[in-house]
């Protein structure tokens, strides 16, 4: 009886306890805007990301990684934009020529209209000048040094120092496949064969002889030449004896020909005027098959660091002991290597502080 009574009151309780539910007004509903569209975000690569001012306290270090580039530049069939990947100066030097052009743009067109020199000045202080300056005086206090030395060098024992190359070329052609955004893909496969059979031809043309070239030779030349800094495969000097202005150039340089060499350094400023800003829209916008392209040319460019070549360019069989030039491209691929692990671990030093 009392469990009875008991459980009644609970069932009463429960109901005067429950307060009634009516459904809700749409005046007394609180409504929440959807949210915005998903924005169609451009997501650039890491290695384009934004990125801190070089300090100047990197000057020297960037003044050796530049004086590396400048090295391969005295070499024909060695590209100094092959180095400059390597050493991890390649993006960067092309997105801070990027900067000079646009500042020598906005310095141009408000001289040419008449508003002022104050955009121009802005873009020239945002330009990464302590990137530029010691990489460029590296380069070329070394390339210089060079012309008088690898080159000698090269003719008397052509064997032993093409082996050193063309080592270092091939553990060189890993850089830009490993700089790729995305896994390798058919299309990627197609590029590259194509580009190694482009750098192939280019490397198997005949070195020319020009014995007195015009100037405007020197310009054309120097313009097309200029682009191998910042194309891995393609070598500047190797498209200089193409041309046959190999020679010539050595020589206005040991004889101090300024009329040669300002043609010369007028054709080089125009032609990587012209070329730096492609470079730098392919490497920002379609960076996957650039760098397949870039690895093709540096395939192909082996077929000019081959050792063993008639004094003509022709390809020969090996000959003599193999063990002296193996031991060499190995060393090279080696020195490669060490460059690789240090720029990977500068790099990620970097990151960590950043």
């Amino acid at each position: 009886m009392v469990r009875s009574v008991t459980v009644r009151s609970f069932c009463r309780g429960w109901g005067r306890s429950q307060p009634t539910v009516r459904p809700a007004t749409l005046s007394q509903v609180t409504t929440t805007p959807p949210p915005d569209p998903p924005q169609d975000v451009h997501h650039e690569h890491p290695a384009h990301a934004r990125r801190p001012r070089t300090s100047w306290t990197s000057a020297p270090g960037s003044a050796v990684r530049g004086g590396l580039v400048g090295a391969a530049e005295s070499v024909p069939g060695i590209s100094g934009g092959t180095i400059a990947l390597v050493v991890g100066l390649y993006d960067d030097l092309i997105d801070a020529a990027g900067q000079v052009l646009h500042a020598a743009r906005e310095l141009v067109g408000g001289l040419a209209r008449r508003r002022g020199i104050a955009p121009a000045a802005r873009a020239w202080r945002a330009v990464d000048w302590p990137l530029i300056v010691p990489v460029l005086l590296g380069m070329a206090v070394v390339l210089l040094a060079s012309l008088s030395f690898v080159a000698p060098l090269l003719e008397s024992h052509p064997v032993p120092v093409r082996s050193v190359f063309f080592g270092m070329i091939v553990v060189s052609i890993a850089v830009p496949l490993r700089l790729m955004p995305a896994r390798f893909r058919v299309l990627d496969g197609v590029l590259l064969v194509v580009a190694a059979a482009a750098g192939f031809w280019l490397t198997s043309l005949p070195p020319g002889q020009v014995d007195d070239p015009s100037l405007w030779l020197v310009f054309l030349a120097a313009a097309v030449a200029i682009n191998a800094l910042v194309l891995p495969g393609v070598s500047g000097s190797f498209i200089l004896l193409a041309m046959g202005l190999y020679v010539p150039v050595q020589e206005a340089i040991h004889d101090r020909d300024l009329a040669f060499v300002g043609a010369f350094a007028l054709g080089a400023l125009i032609g990587l005027a012209s070329f730096v800003k492609l470079l730098q829209w392919l490497l920002h916008q379609h960076r996957q098959g650039t760098m397949a392209v870039l690895a093709g040319l540096m395939v192909g460019s082996l077929r000019a660091l081959w050792p063993w070549q008639s004094d003509d360019g022709m390809l020969l069989a090996p000959s003599g002991s193999l063990v002296g030039p193996v031991l060499l491209a190995l060393a090279g691929a080696g020195v490669v290597l060490f460059a690789m692990v240090w720029e990977a671990r500068v790099t990620r030093r970097r990151a960590a502080v950043a």
